[in-house]
């Protein structure tokens, strides 16, 4: 099978600069934000190597600026945009499938999302795993699925966990260690 061109934008949002790369079968590769424009290309070019610089056509452009919004604040549904994810396997796809569905400002956890997909608890690795190797990180909003008891669990973005925490608390999401249980009183 022949591997499809790509191609790509570095821009700028409110929390660095981003990378976007595309095939003619939707965006296949989203980069989130590092300090430098030289940093996201490199980072991005790693995972789509010999893909070329290029303006956007209007789906991606769209989404582009759907990301501006999303990092300056604003509520944003990236649920619509056309992804290329022809190089993951179907249990992955599926997982982004159900991931896609969860909307600003909610969590999940990787086990209910398993459960969601009709796999035992044992799958809730599998969703890990899938959301480690997201391939387009915000648009499938890896950042909103947690780790069991509420916990942040890994982020493999640049900045790591404190990125995902960022990225919730720009979206309203508190998600810290849960309060501690009253102590009982020994009398």
């Amino acid at each position: 099978m022949g591997r499809t061109a790509h191609q790509y934008l570095i821009f700028e949002t409110a929390a660095g600069f981003c990378g976007i790369a595309w095939s003619e079968r939707g965006i296949a590769r989203f980069q989130l934000p590092t300090r430098s424009a030289e940093a996201t290309e490199r980072l991005l070019l790693r995972r789509v190597p010999g893909a070329e610089p290029h303006e956007p056509p209007e789906a991606v452009a769209e989404a582009v600026s759907e990301v501006k919004r999303y990092f300056e604040g604003q509520e944003t549904d990236f649920s619509g945009v056309e992804l290329d994810l022809e190089e993951q396997d179907a249990f992955f796809k599926q997982i982004y499938t159900a991931a896609r569905k969860i909307p600003w400002g909610r969590t999940t956890t990787y086990g209910a999302l398993a459960k969601e997909l009709g796999a035992g608890p044992e799958a809730a690795r599998d969703v890990g795993q899938a959301m480690a190797k997201n391939p387009v990180a915000l648009i499938i909003p890896c950042h909103r699925v947690l780790a069991a008891g509420g916990r942040v669990g890994g982020f493999s973005a640049p900045g790591g966990a404190s990125t995902k925490l960022r990225m919730l608390e720009l979206e309203g999401v508190r998600v810290g260690p849960p309060e501690p249980a009253q102590q009982s009183l020994a009398f």
